[in-house]
């Protein structure tokens, strides 16, 4: 069979999959996201049927996933609100480094696997999925929760520290020079200050530049420009989802709210292929012997970000339910876990790492997008108004 001919039935097969599986996760009322995990699996290497012919299509897909994901999440926001966030969140930030990255090293140094590879292992459970979790808030209709700009910060904090984090990782493994490294990582955070101020100081300009009511070519610039300003931001080691982020943020007013109404089903359609290309390319196999490791950093991890997400809402000032949600919410882990895990082991420092990496991943994005519902639940809402009323109760003299 002619090979763009087997591309196009693959690709045709798994959008229906999804399709269907989509509308199984409505009538359950439960994210579609582990449907398309599974889905992945089922046909990824290792699977019931691997499909060979679309995985370079798939992998195209999935980064035009997560970019639009973050670009549209970016057009809810303000600069002047993502900067504030940020300067409210920067203890939580720390916090958030220190409670997640440090499970990551002590497993791999449980392990026996050295100390580059707790470095490496330390980055992939510190940062959170903006992928998974953007699609996660989306679908549970939180994007106007007073907890969301807390849970933005986090994130946002993660992403650019990843500016940082990458370039230092990849001087590690490869054994590069501290200049060299040094240098990287300078031009990393003078690209973010460089789209930041224009984001804050030249918003209103770069708005102009696209025709609020023609969705023709509002769609091909907007689009056009998010997918520039991720690619050149990638090109110099920072994350292309915080360039698309804050080109997002850059836009303001009308052009926004059409951009929005424009990009939604271009990134509904990439999302889903993000999570998909995620199953299709791990080896169902490979990982089942590292399951248990990863169930045990997981459960802890799950803990200290339900820790770091609450004191963060906690310091913006939201309730208690509040911050259950924004604790919950920022349990999965994804795209840049495996990146980190994928660039220690292409360096040769330790083939299992993969494996741990691939399985931990799956499982907090399972799990988490669960447990992400959990607040919703009508028990769980009684559950903390009792705990709050027994605990004013207390405190009264």
């Amino acid at each position: 069979m002619h090979e763009t001919t087997l591309l196009l039935i693959e690709v045709g097969a798994l959008l229906l999959g999804m399709s269907l599986l989509g509308r199984l996760s409505l009538r359950l009322g439960i994210s579609p996201i582990p449907f398309y995990l599974l889905l992945g699996l089922a046909f990824g290497n290792g699977g019931l049927l691997p499909l060979d012919a679309s995985e370079e299509f798939f992998a195209t897909g999935a980064e035009i996933g997560v970019i639009l994901l973050l670009a549209l999440l970016g057009l809810e926001y303000t600069a002047q609100e993502l900067v504030t966030g940020l300067k409210s969140s920067r203890t939580a930030g720390v916090v958030d480094a220190v409670l997640n990255a440090l499970p990551g090293a002590a497993m791999a140094l449980l392990l026996g696997w050295g100390p580059i590879a707790a470095v490496a292992l330390a980055g992939v459970t510190w940062i959170s999925s903006s992928g998974v979790i953007a699609k996660l808030m989306r679908d549970l209709g939180r994007l106007s929760n007073r907890e969301t700009p807390s849970v933005l910060a986090i994130l946002v904090l993660e992403d650019l520290a990843m500016a940082f984090y990458l370039p230092v990782l990849s001087a590690l493994v490869i054994g590069v020079s501290l200049m060299q490294g040094a240098v990287a990582v300078a031009i990393a955070v003078a690209v973010v200050l460089v789209i930041l101020f224009v984001a804050l100081r030249h918003g209103h300009i770069v708005s102009r530049l696209f025709p609020a009511e023609h969705s023709e070519p509002l769609l091909l610039g907007v689009l056009g420009l998010v997918m520039l300003v991720a690619g050149f931001a990638q090109e110099v080691n920072v994350s292309a989802a915080v360039g698309a982020f804050l080109v997002g943020i850059a836009l303001s007013g009308r052009v926004a709210a059409n951009a929005s109404a424009v990009l939604t089903p271009l990134r509904d359609l990439f999302a889903a292929m993000f999570f998909v290309f995620f199953g299709l390319t791990t080896d169902s196999a490979a990982i089942i012997s590292m399951i248990p490791a990863a169930a045990a950093l997981a459960a802890v991890t799950i803990m200290t970000k339900l820790v770091s997400g609450a004191y963060a809402a906690r310091r913006a000032g939201v309730g208690t339910l509040g911050q259950w949600r924004a604790g919950l919410v920022l349990a999965p882990r994804g795209e840049f876990s495996i990146v980190i895990a994928g660039l220690a082991v292409g360096a040769g420092i330790e083939p299992a790492l993969a494996p741990l990496a691939t399985a931990y991943v799956l499982i907090t994005i399972v799990g988490g997008t669960f447990l992400a519902r959990l607040p919703d639940a009508t028990w769980f809402r009684a559950a903390v108004r009792r705990r709050s009323s027994t605990a004013s109760a207390v405190a009264r003299p």
